[in-house]
């Protein structure tokens, strides 16, 4: 798709319902993230989530995925002791049904270790959340230029990452990278020079109580939701639901 100049869309998913309705919109990627610490777990950050955890995850979205290439993080602390760690962290994840694995930060023995086995692996630089507490918050990361997040793109290319993840870095960087390195750069808050972009599946459709500068909301669904819950809330107590129509 790169060497064709179409965009790639990407969008995260936790769920079968999410994954289908990605699949049905014609998303081309759908990465089960870490994400679902915050979005669906209530975690302040995405280092509370665990293998276990991700593992049910991706085998629910897996269940709505047919056409779209399934991604699956690896969440903190499964991965980053050493080869052996993240070679057996990533084959647990495709047995659930993955059909690639993404990891965080330039770990270039790891990634050569898991694409060894064949199992695709997507990189993940610049904001990396699982670092969040290095970076002292979630931050724009290469405003001195980012010769280092340029540098770590041409290793992880080298070691045989099929695609980058860049995140929040400035657009111009962005566009940099993705001009410099031939595998297929996606972005999030990385510009519009991207070679795709990546979505939170709560973001896009408002379900979240937060918005973010590198999301744009495609639906108020957290308030149309909650109307239409209170509505049942409503006609319950009142007696009106059920009806005949919805007895047996």
């Amino acid at each position: 798709m790169k060497e064709a100049g179409e965009l790639i869309v990407c969008l995260t998913a936790y769920d079968e319902p999410g994954g289908s309705m990605a699949e049905e919109a014609g998303v081309d990627v759908v990465l089960v993230g870490d994400s679902a610490a915050t979005t669906v777990h209530g975690h302040p950050t995405t280092l509370p989530i665990t293998l276990e955890e991700t593992l049910t995850h991706v085998r629910a979205v897996a269940k709505g995925v047919e056409r779209a290439l399934l991604v699956a993080d690896l969440p903190f602390g499964s991965y980053g002791a050493g080869v052996a760690q993240a070679v057996e962290s990533a084959c647990e994840l495709a047995k659930a049904g993955a059909q690639a694995v993404k990891f965080e930060g330039p770990l270039l023995e790891e990634v050569r270790a898991v694409v060894r086995i064949g199992l695709p692996v997507m990189g993940h630089l610049g904001m990396t959340p699982q670092s969040v507490n290095e970076f002292g918050g979630h931050k724009v990361q290469g405003r001195d230029g980012g010769e280092d997040i340029l540098r770590a793109a041409k290793e992880l290319e080298e070691a045989g990452a099929f695609a980058i993840v860049l995140e929040l870095v400035p657009a111009e960087l962005g566009r940099r990278i993705s001009q410099e390195v031939k595998v297929p750069t996606i972005g999030i808050g990385a510009g519009p020079w991207c070679d795709g972009q990546i979505q939170v599946f709560h973001d896009v459709l408002g379900l979240g109580t937060r918005s973010f500068k590198h999301a744009k909301v495609y639906l108020e669904g957290r308030r149309l939701i909650t109307e239409a819950l209170a509505k049942y809330v409503a006609e319950t107590r009142k007696g009106e639901f059920p009806t005949e129509e919805n007895s047996f």
